[in-house]
């Protein structure tokens, strides 16, 4: 008999649970995500994720470049662009930065065809899987280049591999139609290096002063170091960080072959030395590259590209070469900034002694709101004339800073051909872009000589009387003009000698004595505005002008009467070189006779000499001939002063941008605010033999005319001038005056001594 058999008990547990086919699901997975790539692939592939561009638009590949701002001799004074970009050849390239760029960023670049597979694998399990950032990315230079120029978008949870296959489908592409060579042309022509700067040549400009093909290989190695991360390895605000980074470089070169051991150890022992020309370097020029964008603009507008579109100033890389002189915008710089630093604090003390904070605070309560009512206190960057400066301030401090501030304007240009060779439009062009060169302002006693100029092209002579005596005009509600420092001397004065004594009421008589339509004739013929013409206080500067017009107005007195309208750019290229635009020879028109101009200079000269500009001889030491003309305008609010020989016009402005803020004593006077700015560049220029040679240049008067100023320059009236003006005077004299002996011209002068 069978024995019976004992049935089999299952483990607990195990009921309905059956092995499961491990190796079967891992291929099934491999197999799905195999699947889901080449599908994803070929609907990137075909489109569905967005156009691809093509080989044809690759091999044409064309992008930004800055455009670049010239001065006559050649050096770069500025840069229009929307991104800084400055492309350059494959010759430009050293070959060390070349190297330091393959080591650094891609390794195999010159055996792959634009996706290196190893580098993904490497990817996967160092950087992924591994967590190691060292590790580095997969993408290759030339798959870099498509992410930095046609960027990255957005597709939900698929943005990162369709991003990542866009561009290693397009990198393809443009390894099929480029040279290698020109792979990394292109890149090292757009990759971003920080503070909007793209491309290596505006880097190598930016960081280290000099073009691309110049950099040494330490210099070559932080720039590379900085494509990793160009703000963390920025060598200017993280000069230990970018050090590191740049001997990471260094070791990945000794990795590739292109340093030995040696030189490796050498070159991380170098400190990290900079020559930083970023944007603050070329702001002493940015009031006049402004100017020079919008005459560009202007001239590019008649003018087609090859392909019949229109040039973008800021886009493709134009070259401009302009009229001014780097030596003397920087002398012009410098003494705008010296002299304002010394002037402020004195400005400053007079501004406390009057309480005129307190003033315009009430003033502003008017106007404030929640920003001016508010307490808090912000740390910011201000300027002022030392350097700009970090400083913690309320929004009313910050306000009441600028406002009080001095500000600068300087013009220099070449009479004869209207060459601008300086601009300097204010004290600092990115916290104060307002171009204080074309400003209109009171032009006080700036404005006599043209006055003057209208008297002797009527027929007066540098030795006509004028009546110095006190009156009041009733017709013109009751003015009653002083002179300076409101002196009480009557009698007459010699036209030359008013005008090198600046002196105001002979200058009134001289208006009524010239006429509107012949001082309207004069001003409309040198170019400045006549709106107030018809008011006598005209004659005395109560008329707005700006430095843009009196400056070539004084040109003309230089000129032998001609004027030349001031000139900015002589010639633009494309990138190519190919030129775009040359300038004509100026064109000058004669606006005064030139015996009127030789009489205003030799009066002018005058000036200099014993008058209002003597400054320019007694504290600046300048020998060579100039003529000059000083102003101040009503309570000191506007200084001015204009010297030119025939080589060259020097204008300067200083002020604040309110007439409220200014001096209460002497030295608001255009002799001490304005004059020393010009004495300052002019006693440079006469020290640097080129400059001297070229601008300072000796007057010559027309051949049949010489100046006369050879008579007193006071006397009495006769008896029959004083019948004349008591039977036909315009005025009223109010009060009788002492007068001088007109034999004693050291009275004269010790009188008149102190003018604006």
């Amino acid at each position: 008999m069978a024995a019976k058999r004992r049935p089999v008990r299952k483990k607990k547990g195990s009921k309905g649970r059956k092995r499961l086919p491990w190796g079967k699901l891992v291929i099934a997975f491999l197999a799905l995500m195999l699947i889901t790539f080449f599908t994803l692939m070929q609907l990137v592939r075909s489109g569905a994720f967005g156009r691809l561009p093509s080989e044809d638009e690759l091999s044409s590949i064309q992008h930004e470049q800055a455009t670049l701002v010239m001065d006559r001799d050649g050096e770069l004074i500025g840069k229009l662009f929307a991104e800084d970009r400055t492309n350059v050849t494959y010759k430009d390239l050293p070959k060390h930065l070349v190297n330091a760029l393959v080591a650094t960023e891609d390794a195999r670049f010159f055996s792959h065809q634009g996706v290196d597979g190893r580098s993904y694998i490497r990817v996967f399990f160092r950087t992924l899987l591994g967590r190691d950032r060292s590790g580095g990315g997969g993408s290759t230079i030339s798959q870099q280049i498509i992410k930095n120029l046609y960027g990255r978008e957005r597709h939900g949870l698929l943005t990162v591999p369709v991003n990542k296959m866009k561009e290693a489908l397009v990198a393809q592409r443009l390894e099929r139609v480029l040279k290698k060579e020109d792979v990394l042309l292109l890149y090292l022509n757009s990759v971003p290096f920080g503070e909007n700067t793209f491309g290596i040549e505006a880097a190598a400009q930016r960081y280290f002063g000099k073009p691309a093909r110049k950099l040494l290989v330490q210099e070559s190695a932080v720039l590379v170091g900085m494509l990793k991360a160009n703000t963390r390895y920025n060598p200017r605000l993280h000069p230990e960080a970018s050090k590191g980074r740049r001997d990471q470089v260094f070791e990945q070169m000794h990795r590739h072959g292109d340093l030995d051991r040696h030189a490796v150890d050498s070159l991380r022992a170098l400190p990290l030395t900079l020559n930083y020309t970023g944007g603050d370097a070329l702001d002493i020029h940015g009031y006049f590259v402004k100017h020079v964008e919008r005459e560009a603009r202007s001239i590019l507008e008649g003018l087609s590209r090859p392909d019949g579109g229109h040039y973008d100033i800021r886009k493709d890389g134009l070259r401009i070469t302009t009229t001014l002189d780097a030596d003397l915008q920087r002398m012009a710089h410098i003494a705008v900034h010296q002299h304002l630093a010394a002037m402020q604090p004195k400005l400053d003390a007079e501004l406390r002694a009057s309480k005129e904070r307190n003033r315009w605070e009430k003033d502003m309560e008017k106007r404030g709101g929640k920003r001016w009512r508010s307490k808090e206190r912000i740390v910011c960057e201000v300027y002022d004339h030392q350097a700009r400066r970090i400083d913690t301030l309320s929004y009313r401090d910050s306000l009441w800073h600028y406002h009080k501030l001095l500000n600068g304007a300087v013009l220099m240009m070449e009479p004869a051909s209207g060459a601008v060779r300086a601009w300097v439009g204010g004290n600092d062009h990115r916290y104060l872009p307002y171009d204080l060169v074309t400003a209109r302002r009171p032009i006080a006693s700036t404005i006599k000589p043209v006055v003057y100029a209208a008297a002797l092209e009527r027929g007066l002579d540098p030795c006509t009387y004028l009546d110095n005596d006190r009156k009041t005009y009733t017709e013109f509600d009751d003015w009653a003009p002083d002179n300076y420092d409101k002196d009480t001397t009557g009698g007459q004065v010699a036209m030359w000698y008013a005008l090198a004594k600046s002196m105001n009421r002979p200058t009134v008589d001289l208006y009524f004595r010239t006429g509107t339509d012949t001082l309207s004739r004069t001003m409309t013929a040198l170019g400045l505005p006549t709106k107030e013409v018809d008011k006598p206080a005209m004659a005395l500067g109560a008329v707005d002008v700006s430095l843009r017009e009196i400056v070539p107005a004084f040109g003309a007195f230089a000129q032998q009467g001609r004027i030349t309208s001031p000139q900015f750019i002589t010639r633009i290229t494309d990138a190519q070189g190919r030129e775009l635009y040359r300038a004509r020879e100026p064109k000058s028109t004669q606006a005064l006779s030139p015996s009127v101009a030789a009489d205003i200079t030799a009066m002018l000269q005058r000036a200099v000499d014993q008058g209002t500009g003597t400054a320019l001889r007694s504290r600046f030491g300048i020998k060579a001939p100039l003529a000059g003309k000083t102003g101040t305008s009503q309570d000191h609010g506007d200084a001015w002063f204009v010297a030119y020989t025939p080589g060259l016009v020097i204008g300067t402005w200083v002020g604040a941008f309110s007439n409220s803020v200014h001096f209460r004593s002497a030295n608001g006077t255009g002799g001490q605010l304005a004059l020393p700015i010009a004495g300052k560049v002019l006693a440079r220029i006469e020290r640097a033999p080129d400059l001297r040679k070229r601008y300072l240049l000796p007057f010559s008067w027309p051949v049949d005319h010489e100046p006369d100023l050879d008579c007193d320059p006071g006397r009495e009236p006769d008896f029959l001038e004083r019948l004349i003006q008591e039977a036909f005077g315009r005025s009223e004299r109010k009060e009788k005056e002492p007068r001088d002996d007109p034999e004693r011209r050291n009275i004269f002068d010790r009188l008149f001594k102190k003018r604006d």
